[in-house]
C-alpha cells in the first residue's frame, strides 16, 4: 500500500496496475474499508482508496462537510492520479460516487449497497434522531472513549455484523481508525462531519435522484441482503431497489447473498466477488 495526501486528503493505492478503481467509503468509516476487495483484485489492476475530510487521517480537514463537498474532493483525487476507469463507493460513499459520476463519466461505475435515495421522511420527523436510529451503535461510538486498541477491537467483535465474521482485515480496518492516547482513544470520524453528512444522505434525496437518473456510465448496484446490525433486511430492501431500477433503466441491481452492510466488503467471498465486478472479471 502506497500513502500519498492531495491537500490533506490521505489517499492510498493498492496495488500498481494501470487500470485504475478509485474507492470511496461510508460515513463513518476510512480508506481500509476497502482493503479485502484490494486484496482480490486481479493483475494489472490499482485500487485508489481515500480518507473523507473529516475520517481517518483526513480528519484536520476543516469543513463545511456534505455530499457535495466529498464529490468534489473524489474528483480532485481522480484527476491526481491521471484519471480512473472504475469509480465505487460503499454506503454513503455510494451517494458521493454518484454525485462524482454525474459530472464525469467512467467506464464503469460500482455503487455498493448504498447511493439509493431514500424515501423522504414524514414532516416533523427529527433529521438527527432518524439518522441514530439508521446507524445504531455507528453513531454512538463517535462519543465513546476506550482504554486500549483491543478494547476497541473487542467492541467491533461484539457488534452483531462481525459475529462468527471476524478476520484479519476486519482488524486492521478497526485498528486504523483510532486516534488518541490509551485511555482516551476514539474514533478518527468527526462526529460534527458525521451529522451534517448524514442530514444531507436523508433530505437531498430529490438531488441524489436526479443525479444517478444522469448518469451515463455502465451503472451496477451491489446489495447486502442484512442490514448493519445484521437484521434480515438491508439497507437498500428489495422495494427501494425495485422502484430505483425502474426508473433508472440502465442501472443494474444484484444482491450479494449472505453478507451484511459490512461484510459486503470485509467477507473473504464477498469482497472477491465485489473485486470481480469491479473489474468485469
Amino acid at each position: 500500500m502506497d500513502i500519498d495526501s492531495v491537500k490533506g486528503l490521505r489517499i492510498a493505492r493498492f496495488g500498481q496496475g494501470e487500470k485504475k478503481i478509485v474507492a470511496v467509503h461510508g460515513i463513518t468509516a476510512s480508506l481500509m474499508a476497502w482493503g479485502a476487495v484490494a486484496g482480490n483484485l486481479p493483475a494489472g489492476w490499482s485500487l485508489i482508496a481515500m480518507d473523507l475530510r473529516g475520517r481517518g487521517h483526513s480528519r484536520d480537514l476543516p469543513g463545511p462537510y456534505g455530499l457535495e463537498r466529498h464529490a468534489e474532493d473524489v474528483l480532485e483525487i481522480v484527476e491526481h492520479v491521471g484519471g480512473a476507469e472504475v469509480l465505487t463507493g460503499h454506503s454513503m460513499g455510494g451517494y458521493v460516487a454518484v454525485l462524482a459520476a454525474a459530472r464525469r463519466p467512467f467506464e464503469r461505475v460500482v455503487l455498493v449497497d448504498g447511493g439509493l435515495p431514500f424515501p423522504p421522511l414524514p414532516p416533523g420527523t427529527d433529521v438527527d434522531a432518524a439518522m441514530a436510529a439508521t446507524l445504531g451503535p455507528a453513531i454512538q461510538r463517535l462519543e465513546q472513549t476506550f482504554d486500549s486498541p483491543e478494547s476497541y477491537v473487542a467492541f467491533f467483535q461484539a457488534h452483531p455484523a462481525f459475529a462468527g465474521a471476524w478476520n484479519a482485515d476486519a482488524e486492521e480496518y478497526v485498528r486504523y481508525d483510532l486516534v488518541g492516547e490509551p485511555g482516551a482513544l476514539r474514533s478518527r470520524a468527526v462526529p460534527e462531519a458525521v451529522r451534517q453528512d448524514g442530514r444531507a444522505l436523508r433530505l437531498d434525496g430529490d438531488r441524489h435522484g436526479a443525479a444517478l437518473a444522469s448518469i451515463t456510465s455502465p451503472l451496477t448496484l451491489l446489495r447486502a441482503p442484512r442490514g448493519l446490525l445484521d437484521q434480515p433486511v438491508g439497507m437498500l430492501p428489495d422495494e427501494l431497489a425495485a422502484f430505483w431500477t425502474a426508473k433508472v433503466p440502465g442501472l443494474r441491481d444484484e444482491v450479494v447473498a449472505d453478507c451484511n452492510h459490512y461484510t459486503i466488503l470485509l467477507d473473504p467471498r464477498c469482497a472477491a466477488l465485489v473485486a470481480e465486478r469491479l473489474t468485469g472479471s
